[in-house]
């Protein structure tokens, strides 16, 4: 039976301050009995109606706790695996509708909509990886997320059949967490979760809850961490749904300046609403308890911090003291983080923040929002932009500053590098299909982006599909392009993926100073004539990680670059190499520094490079 609804809960739901909604409302089993409560102040009759009553209205109506607005019944004869709805009819204008369980633990298949009863327990196996997680999400841990949705990955699409498969394939490729894209339910399959109706709902396209819970765990124990992505920035305007909930804006905004959003079609919560911030906790801490996640990526942060957010003049409205921030959502998005850091603090809240809104991941305490990470969405843009020019372009100063420009803000928030899903969809073509060239020579430029995408600071996000240089966009309705790699340059890709998360997890000076001034040295920022750059990375009591890459289609000749250490130096590993589809031109062999300054540096070392490609450097000394 779910918990007594005491008086100090009406409290909490009224304050905006409740964390474990989940706990009281919606259906809650105990044998054959159940509870069922549902928010509803505004309704003039809440029934409750299902497979347990021949969906008769006049059988269950349920009883008001008029302090909270929350409607209540109890009854037995109740199984799980039962349908049901809520028909709530309206006191202020007469409408009656019949609604699913905002706090439903699961639901009926798509396209059907109705709420099920649900109980399952799951006997969790990661003790050890829950007790350890924390080290996982710290600035100075590596951490490269492989992003990926279920129903596309690998067919047929299940739970528990991909959690073997995810685990062993992540695993393989060295990722150290995967994300999902929304698994919680969702009517439009097309929306990829993104539209989503069922804040606690693990979405039943896949499986049951328990099933979600087996593959996180099976997830855990293989040592990989789960990114769930969350939606509290928008929800579809279906029928069943939120939507005008008991018959007025109960969840959203009733003016459409502020609770309709133009891009999307979409509703937007009402923030300024406690019950509704309470709401929004309670599903991010029951993702968090009950299934072990170990992140939660916010969607569209941007679109909630600013109330003009893709608005012309006048189609929006300003806050109380007259400015663009949404003040409701600010409370929302600081206290979810402060919860998260005091109940769960070995979870990474991640922003999908567009713009430069200050201290992103700056703490609460210090008038931050506390996210742990931000998505760097500028990195994401400008290097694409400047990957999609024709080389003889990329010399222009203008051009090459597109990847030097992140120089000045690297250090603002704790950023995380995406080449996300949004990247490869609405025809903005698979990250293969961006790169100018043909055949050999648009491999060779994806193993470069990412090169420079795990060679610059920041946390990595690479979209499935990008690993195995997918020809084509991703489609929802389709599978990953497997066959694909029976062909040597998406093998080599993957192997090069597969070859820099291994790198980059046992060298400190690649992630362990991504956040500091001390982390990231330019050797050679500005050499736009050859479109080259140099720079090494570093990290208190690790050897240095030098880093040469090219972008044009030439190769360059006894290149000299400064090294920041005299000695023997050798390639660790290169883009060009063989073993990834490459001409092997590059310097593979042991290295001698010479005495001529170079780059502000003592020391230099003469080097071979190959078009198109990006060498990572040690010195053989490991002091």
């Amino acid at each position: 039976m779910p918990a007594t609804w005491t008086e100090n809960d009406r409290w909490l739901f009224a304050e905006g301050l409740h964390l474990q909604l989940a706990e009281h409302l919606g259906c809650h089993l105990e044998g054959d009995e159940a509870t069922f409560r549902v928010w509803a102040p505004n309704a003039a009759e809440v029934a409750l109606i299902g497979d347990f009553n021949g969906w008769d209205p006049a059988a269950e109506p349920m009883k008001l706790d008029e302090a909270s607005g929350v409607w209540e019944a109890q009854l037995g004869g109740i199984q799980q695996g039962m349908a049901y709805k809520y028909r709530v009819a309206s006191r202020l204008r007469g409408r009656v509708v019949d609604k699913a369980d905002p706090f439903a633990f699961t639901a009926e298949h798509p396209p059907a909509t109705a709420s099920v009863t649900w109980s399952g327990d799951y006997d969790w196996a990661d003790g050890e990886w829950m007790r350890n997680r924390a080290d996982r999400r710290s600035p100075q841990a590596p951490i490269s997320i492989y992003e990926l949705h279920l129903g596309s990955w690998r067919r047929p699409a299940g739970y528990r059949v991909l959690a073997p498969k995810i685990a062993d394939y992540v695993a393989d490729l060295g990722f150290t967490h995967v994300e999902l894209l929304p698994v919680m339910e969702h009517p439009f399959y097309g929306s990829w979760g993104y539209q989503c109706t069922g804040y606690f709902a693990a979405t039943s396209r896949y499986g049951k809850p328990e099933d979600l819970m087996y593959l996180i765990d099976h997830l855990h124990q293989r040592g990989i961490g789960v990114v769930l992505d969350w939606v509290p920035s928008h929800f579809p305007a279906d029928e069943h749904g939120l939507e005008m909930f008991d018959g007025t804006h109960l969840y959203e905004h009733a003016d459409p300046r502020l609770g309709r959003h133009p891009d999307w079609d979409s509703l937007i919560f009402n923030y300024d609403r406690p019950q509704v911030r309470s709401f929004l906790l309670s599903s991010a801490d029951y993702w968090l308890r009950d299934f072990h996640a170990d992140g939660l990526r916010v969607d569209a942060v941007a679109s909630m911090l600013y109330l003009d957010y893709s608005r012309d003049d006048g189609a929006w409205v300003p806050n109380r003291y007259g400015g663009r921030e949404n003040l409701g959502a600010i409370e929302l998005l600081t206290r979810l983080n402060q919860s998260v850091d005091l109940h769960h603090p070995g979870v990474m809240v991640i922003a999908e923040e567009s713009t430069a809104w200050p201290g992103v991941t700056r703490p609460v305490s210090e008038a931050g929002l506390g996210f742990a990470y931000k998505w760097d969405l500028g990195w994401m843009n400008d290097t694409l932009r400047y990957m999609a020019l024709d080389p003889l372009f990329r010399s222009h100063s203008a051009n090459h500053q597109l990847l030097t420009f992140r120089g000045m803000y690297a250090l603002a928030e704790r950023f995380l590098l995406p080449l996300s899903h949004d990247e490869v969809v609405h025809g903005k073509r698979s990250l293969l299909g961006k790169q100018v060239g043909e055949g050999d020579t648009r491999y060779a430029a994806l193993r470069l982006l990412f090169g420079f995408q795990w060679s610059t600071p920041g946390k990595k996000l690479l979209f499935m599909g990008g690993e195995i240089a997918q020809p084509y966009e991703w489609n929802h309705d389709g599978d990953m392009d497997w066959e694909g790699l029976a062909d040597p340059g998406p093998a080599g890709v993957q192997a090069w993926v597969s070859a820099l998360n291994a790198l980059y997890s046992v060298e400190p000076a690649l992630h362990a100073g991504d956040h500091s001034t001390d982390g990231f040295h330019w050797l050679e920022p500005d050499d736009s004539n050859h479109s080259t750059l140099s720079y090494f990375r570093a990290a208190e009591g690790a050897r240095p990680v030098m880093v040469v890459a090219n972008f044009t289609p030439v190769a360059w000749h006894d290149y000299r670059v400064g090294a920041p250490r005299a000695g023997e130096w050798a390639v660790a590993l290169s883009s060009d190499d063989l073993a990834f589809g490459g001409s092997g031109i590059g310097t593979l062999g042991p290295m001698q520094t010479e005495a001529e300054p170079m780059h502000g540096q003592q020391q230099s070392l003469v080097l071979q490079i190959a078009p198109l490609s990006i060498s990572f450097m040690v010195p053989m000394d490991p002091r």
